[in-house]
């Protein structure tokens, strides 16, 4: 289980930093942008942070439904393997 949690907070801190070193826009939006910020407009300033966001929200859904899914798996395999117990209550 800790390998798990481990393997999570390696992939978030990954993609937390995302931002910071990609640049991830369109070459229209781009265009609109920079002829905005030429003018002194401040329009696109968070932009490309809220692109990369939208870009990341289906991998999180995609790893949350895996997540779900291999904890229920997991379970369904432990109450297989685990014999029942016979009680006496004599």
């Amino acid at each position: 289980m800790k390998k798990l949690v481990l393997s999570f907070l390696f992939a978030f801190s990954l993609i937390s930093m995302l931002p910071l070193i990609s640049n991830a826009q369109c070459p229209m939006c781009k265009s609109s942008v920079e002829s905005s910020i030429e003018e002194g407009g401040k329009k696109g300033t968070g932009l490309n942070n809220g692109i990369l966001y939208l870009l990341a929200a289906p991998y999180i859904a995609v790893a949350g439904v895996g997540l779900l899914w291999y904890r229920n798996y997991r379970r369904k395999n432990i109450s297989v393997n685990i014999p029942e117990q016979k009680l006496n209550l004599n």
